[in-house]
């Protein structure tokens, strides 16, 4: 019975068709062409070898296999200078806490730190203003005369510090109350790298104008070497605007703006915008 009823299934089934071409002759396999799916890592062999590789690819860290992930810049180097171990210690603890950045050493005083600087070349000293031996403001003096790529932030108790303006004056590159919040003081040694200033120029123009100067001396010849536009640009920014600011009071771009600005620094040998304010107030350009 069984056997009649798969007879009958097999008697409605469709009939094979062979290809056209000679009688009874089937297509002939091209051997060159399954050569050419090995050569290529086609068909199931070749399949499996590229799952297998991209699989290694990844466990390697290689992204996808294709695009392998951009190389790490390298970590921000740090020098903690500051009279007060405790202080010090809870700074490290939380440069080591982050990833870029790298704590190249430590000092307890000025002297101390000029030597450390010289040794480990950091990308950025926090440096303490009060402490013995030698002060951070005339550290700050010897480490900028250096001609170095390091760029200091100083630390101080108190807003309207007379010792922040000099060390400001000496050559620093902005800074920081001992009590910031500690994302503040991460944030401040990131910029200060990148090249900007950690304070503000109108906050540098206000404490300059807060404290006094003292006495003015003429401008050096590279002043007289602006164009009356980077003039006028110098004069703006040493008021502390910003290029928002400039840009919309003399109706151009950011963009022209921040080119002007640029040049001025580079005529000037300024190295970022509290310089151009330390610059205009000695020299009386405000």
């Amino acid at each position: 019975m069984e056997r009649d009823e798969r007879a009958h299934r097999g008697a409605f089934r469709a009939p094979v068709r062979r290809p056209a071409g000679r009688a009874g002759a089937w297509p002939a396999r091209d051997p060159g062409a399954r050569a050419t799916r090995r050569r290529h890592g086609r068909g199931r062999a070749g399949r499996r070898c590229v799952r297998r590789d991209r699989g290694a690819a990844l466990r390697a860290g290689g992204g996808d296999g294709v695009n392998a992930p951009a190389a790490a810049l390298p970590a921000i180097g740090v020098v903690i200078v500051d009279d007060q171990a405790l202080f010090r210690a809870g700074i490290r603890m939380l440069i080591e806490s982050q990833p870029d950045l790298r704590l190249l050493g430590e000092a307890a005083d000025g002297a101390s730190a000029v030597d450390v600087v010289a040794r480990t070349a950091p990308d950025v000293v926090l440096m303490d203003l009060r402490m013995p031996v030698m002060d951070g403001i005339e550290a700050t003096r010897r480490i900028v005369a250096a001609g170095g790529p390091t760029r200091v932030v100083v630390l101080t108790t108190f807003d309207l510090d007379e010792a922040a303006v000099r060390a400001i004056r000496a050559g620093a590159s902005g800074f920081l109350l001992k009590d910031a919040e500690p994302d503040f003081l991460l944030a401040a040694v990131r910029t200060v790298h990148a090249g900007s200033a950690v304070v503000a120029a109108s906050a540098t123009a206000a404490l300059f104008e807060h404290l006094g100067g003292r006495a003015v001396t003429p401008p050096p010849t590279a002043f007289g070497a602006l164009t009356e536009r980077e003039r006028e640009i110098f004069q703006l920014a040493a008021r502390g605007l910003s290029n928002a600011e400039i840009a919309q009071r003399e109706f151009v771009s950011e963009t022209t703006v921040k080119t002007h600005v640029s040049r001025v620094l580079a005529k000037l040998g300024l190295r970022d915008r509290v310089q151009l304010v330390v610059f205009a107030h000695e020299h009386g350009l405000v």
